[in-house]
């Protein structure tokens, strides 16, 4: 009875470009159990289900900073660059982007 209530109470991440689906355990640039850790976005995390450690946690993801779709943090869905910015909205204001990130991007670009 215990464990179904703590799984409805479990929140739900997913990434909207890829369709990535974990549960977290929190949102915000402070992750619960550490002690001086603040993260530059706000961000989806979850502890570290390899580590015994309370404080190792990882990020899975956040908000595109300019269309506010949620995406996971690999790099096939989105970017960091000072913000977060989904793969969409890169590709559609890349000329904002420095030349090293288009660089970058068009590298890894299909052709």
């Amino acid at each position: 009875m215990e464990e179904t209530t703590r799984e409805r109470r479990q929140k739900t991440f997913k990434c909207q470009s890829c369709g990535l689906n974990c549960p977290y355990t929190s949102y915000g640039q402070k992750p619960p159990n550490t002690r001086a850790i603040v993260l530059l976005e706000e961000c989806y995390v979850t502890k570290d289900p390899f580590s015994p450690d309370k404080e190792k946690f990882l990020v899975l993801g956040s908000k595109c900073s300019l269309c506010g779709v949620t995406v996971c943090v690999g790099s096939d869905c989105s970017l960091f660059y000072t913000k977060r910015f989904c793969l969409r909205c890169v590709n559609k204001n890349l000329e904002q982007f420095p030349h090293q990130i288009r660089t970058e991007l068009a590298k890894k670009s299909p052709r």
